[in-house]
C-alpha cells in the first residue's frame, strides 16, 4: 500500500479521499490555487503545495505542475478525483513515465472511452445495446444537420469528449439545429479542447441509470448495483439515489452485465461508471462511460456498506477486489442531493461570496454531508459553485424521503443564494416521491418547483424584527461592559420614557416592498405592529444568531443572519431574505441595471449576437457570457435598440458591469 499520494483536485472530492487515506494511515499532499490558498483541503491535509493563479487552466489542468510537486513530496500515487485531469490520458501517461501511479483506469481505457463517438462503436462490437445516432468523424455543420434531420427530431447533440452536462444541446426542429450546434461546439472547445460532437435520438420521457463497475487488475471486474439519475436541469444532475426505483431483479442483473461487458472490453481497471438511456418499458441503451470516480459515489457507498475510494487504493496498489459479486450485497435506499450556490428561480444562476452562515444537518448513521467547504469560506467565480453533498441512507424510499426533507430543513446558509429551498421542492413533489421518474421531470413539474413569489410570511417578519431588537440589547450590553459606568441607565435598550411608552418603526425591504414595523415597548415584551395587525412579543437571544422568540401565545425557535443590510430567516425549515431597511439611505433609479444588461458574476464575453444600431424585439439573445464554467445569455428587456457593446467577443468582464447600451421603445 502507498505511503504517500497527492489529490490532483480540490474542494469536497478531495476533502473526502483525505478522510480515507487518513483512517488507511496514508499521508496526503493537497494542490491548490491562489484562489484556494485558505480552502477546506489544504487545511485537512498533511501537505500542501501551491500550483499558480486562481484559473484552472494555469493550476489544476497543467499535468507537469502536478508530476513536480509529486516529485517535490515525494507522493507515490495520484488520486484525480473527479472533474480537472481525472479523465485525461495524456495525464495518466505522464505520471507512468515518472514512476508514479494512477489511482484510475489505464489510459487506454481513458482514451477509448474518453470519445463518445469511439465508445459507441467498441459497445457494439461488445454487444452493450445502443442508441440510434451518427458518430462519424466528418463534422462539416451541413453533413451534421442532415445526419440529424434524417434520425428525426428531436435529437441530443453531444460534445464527444464532454462530461458534467456541459456540451449537449436538445434540438427539437431542424431550423434550430445550427444555432445550437454553433452554441455546443463553443462550449465544447471551451470546456475540453475538442469540438467533435456526436447525434443521437432523443428518448422522449428517458430514465437516466447508471452502473458502478469495479475492476481490478488480476481480471475481476464486479458490478456494485445502480444508481437513479433522472433529475436533471441542464443535463446536469441534482439528486440522485440507489438503487433505481421500480427496479427488477432480472433487468438489475441484465444491465449489471452488460455494464462489467463494457469496462472488461476496454480492459478497465479502477472504479467507473457505465451511464445508459433507459425507456420506461424498461429497454435501456448504453450512453457513455465515465472512467472515474462519480460525484454520486456515495448513494452506492450507503446501500453497500463499502468505502469506494478505499477501493481504489487497494485496486491501484495492486491488491484483489475487496468482494466478488456473490458477495456484494444491496441494503435499504439512499438519496443524495447537490447543494450549491446558485438561484434556482433564476435559471439556476451562480451565486458567489463569503458563507457568512454554515450549519448543516448533525452526521449519523443515516445521514452523511460531503463538503469542501467551512464557515467564512468564499465561493468563488472560478469554480463549480457546489457547497455540499447531503446524503441520507435508511431502510426504504420512502423513509430515506423524510430523512432527506428534514435534512434539508435542517440546513442552514447565509451569504449566498443556495438552492436548498428548491431542493425542499423537489423531494416533497408528488411526481418524485412517486418515483414518476424521468429526465424531464423538473420541467414537467415546474408549477410545483418554481412557484410564483410569494411575500415573506408574517412569522417572519415577526422575528426578524424581534431579532434586530435583541440584537441592539446585545450590543448594548457588550458596550457597557467596556464603559466607564457598565450600571449607567443609558445603556439600557428597553425603550423607557418618563410619562408614555416609547414606540419607534424598523422597516425591512422584501423585494420593491416596504414593509414597516412599529414597536411599542412594554416592560420585557414588544407590541408589534405589522400591516394593521398587532402582536405581543417577546424573546430570548441564544448562543450565536439563534433566539427564542414568544408571538403571543405561540413559541418559536429561529435564526437571523445578519450581514451589512442583507437579514436573512431561518424559521420552521424555510430561509427568508429581507434587507433592512435606512431611510436616510438614497438609491439613484435608471442605469443599464433596470434593463438587466448587466453580468450576473464575473466572466468572459464569448460572442456578440446583435449589431450596434439593430432593432431588436423583447427576449431577443444579445450577447453569450461565459461564467463559471457555463453559458449564460444576456437577452433584450424589451423592444428596443441595440445602442452599442461595452465589451468585445474575448474579453473578461467584472460581476455587475454593464454588458450593452439599450434604448428601449
Amino acid at each position: 500500500m502507498f505511503n504517500k499520494i497527492l489529490i490532483a483536485n480540490r474542494g469536497e472530492i478531495a476533502c473526502r479521499v483525505i478522510k480515507t487515506a487518513r483512517r488507511m494511515g496514508i499521508r496526503t499532499v493537497a494542490v491548490y490555487s491562489e484562489a484556494d490558498a485558505n480552502a477546506r483541503h489544504v487545511r485537512m491535509a498533511d501537505e500542501a503545495v501551491l500550483l499558480g493563479p486562481a484559473a484552472a487552466r494555469e493550476s489544476y489542468l497543467v499535468a507537469d505542475k502536478i508530476v513536480d510537486a509529486c516529485k517535490r513530496t515525494g507522493a507515490q500515487a495520484v488520486h484525480p478525483g473527479y472533474g480537472f485531469l481525472s479523465e485525461n490520458a495524456g495525464f495518466a501517461d505522464a505520471l507512468a513515465a515518472n514512476g508514479i501511479a494512477f489511482i484510475g483506469p489505464p489510459a487506454s481505457a481513458i482514451r477509448a472511452m474518453g470519445s463518445k463517438s469511439e465508445a459507441k462503436k467498441l459497445m457494439g462490437k461488445a454487444a452493450v445495446p445502443l442508441t440510434p445516432g451518427y458518430h462519424g468523424d466528418d463534422q462539416t455543420p451541413a453533413l451534421l444537420h442532415k445526419e440529424a434531420d434524417a434520425i428525426g427530431y428531436p435529437v441530443l447533440i453531444k460534445a464527444a469528449a464532454g462530461g458534467g452536462g456541459k456540451g449537449m444541446r436538445l434540438v427539437e426542429k431542424s431550423e434550430d439545429f445550427p444555432d445550437a450546434l454553433a452554441s455546443c461546439k463553443r462550449e465544447a472547445i471551451s470546456s475540453f479542447g475538442d469540438d467533435h460532437v456526436l447525434i443521437e435520438k432523443y428518448i422522449t420521457k428517458p430514465r437516466h441509470i447508471e452502473i458502478q463497475v469495479f475492476a481490478d487488475t488480476l481480471g475481476n471486474c464486479v458490478y456494485l448495483f445502480e444508481r437513479d439519475c433522472s433529475v436533471q436541469r441542464r443535463h446536469q444532475k441534482v439528486l440522485e439515489e440507489a438503487p433505481a426505483p421500480g427496479m427488477t431483479l432480472e433487468r438489475r442483473r441484465q444491465m449489471g452485465e452488460a455494464a462489467v461487458a463494457a469496462a472488461k472490453a476496454v480492459g478497465y481497471v479502477g472504479a467507473g461508471t457505465v451511464e445508459f438511456i433507459a425507456n420506461q418499458d424498461g429497454s435501456f441503451y448504453f450512453m457513455e462511460m465515465n472512467t472515474r470516480l462519480q460525484v454520486e459515489h456515495p448513494v452506492t457507498e450507503m446501500i453497500t456498506g463499502q468505502d469506494l475510494v478505499e477501493w481504489q487504493l487497494r485496486v491501484a496498489a495492486g491488491q484483489p477486489l475487496p468482494l466478488a459479486q456473490e458477495q456484494l450485497q444491496l441494503r435499504g435506499h439512499a438519496l443524495e442531493a447537490r447543494i450549491y450556490a446558485e438561484d434556482a428561480n433564476k435559471g439556476f444562476l451562480p451565486s458567489t461570496g463569503r458563507l457568512v452562515r454554515l450549519s448543516p444537518p448533525a452526521e449519523s448513521l443515516n445521514v452523511r454531508v460531503d463538503t469542501g467547504v467551512e464557515e467564512a469560506d468564499e465561493i468563488t467565480p472560478f469554480y463549480d459553485p457546489m457547497i455540499a453533498k447531503l446524503i441520507v441512507w435508511d431502510e426504504h424510499r420512502d423513509a430515506a424521503l423524510a430523512r432527506m426533507r428534514k435534512a434539508l430543513a435542517d440546513y442552514q446558509v447565509a451569504g449566498v443564494t443556495t438552492n436548498i429551498d428548491f431542493l425542499s421542492r423537489l423531494v416533497a413533489c408528488p411526481a418524485f416521491a412517486g418515483a414518476d421518474l424521468d429526465t424531464g421531470l423538473i420541467e414537467r413539474q415546474k408549477e410545483f418547483l418554481f412557484p410564483a413569489t410569494q411575500a415573506v410570511p408574517r412569522d417572519a417578519l415577526l422575528v426578524a424584527t424581534v431579532g434586530e431588537l435583541l440584537w441592539e440589547q446585545h450590543e448594548a450590553k457588550q458596550a457597557a461592559k467596556t464603559s466607564g459606568d457598565p450600571h449607567s441607565p443609558w445603556h439600557a435598550r428597553d425603550g423607557w420614557r418618563m410619562n408614555l411608552s416609547a414606540a419607534r418603526m424598523i422597516g425591512f425591504r422584501d423585494g420593491d416592498s416596504l414593509i414597516e414595523a412599529l414597536v411599542r415597548y412594554q416592560g420585557d415584551k414588544w407590541q408589534i405592529t405589522i400591516n394593521g395587525q398587532t402582536t405581543l412579543a417577546r424573546g430570548k437571544k441564544l448562543e450565536g444568531d439563534r433566539f427564542a422568540v414568544e408571538l403571543d401565545d405561540r413559541r418559536l425557535m429561529a435564526s437571523v443572519v445578519a450581514v451589512d443590510e442583507k437579514r436573512s430567516i431561518f424559521l420552521n425549515g424555510s430561509t427568508y431574505s429581507l434587507l433592512r431597511d435606512d431611510p436616510l439611505h438614497l438609491v439613484e433609479a435608471g442605469g443599464a441595471q433596470g434593463g438587466g444588461l448587466t453580468a450576473p458574476m464575473p466572466g468572459k464575453v464569448v460572442a456578440l449576437l446583435a449589431q450596434p444600431g439593430q432593432k431588436v424585439d423583447k427576449g431577443a439573445p444579445l450577447l453569450i457570457l461565459e461564467a463559471m464554467k457555463m453559458e449564460h445569455t444576456i437577452t433584450a428587456p424589451a423592444a428596443g435598440t441595440v445602442k452599442a457593446f461595452c465589451y468585445a467577443a474575448g474579453e473578461q468582464v467584472a460581476d455587475g458591469a454593464a454588458l450593452v447600451e439599450f434604448e428601449g421603445e
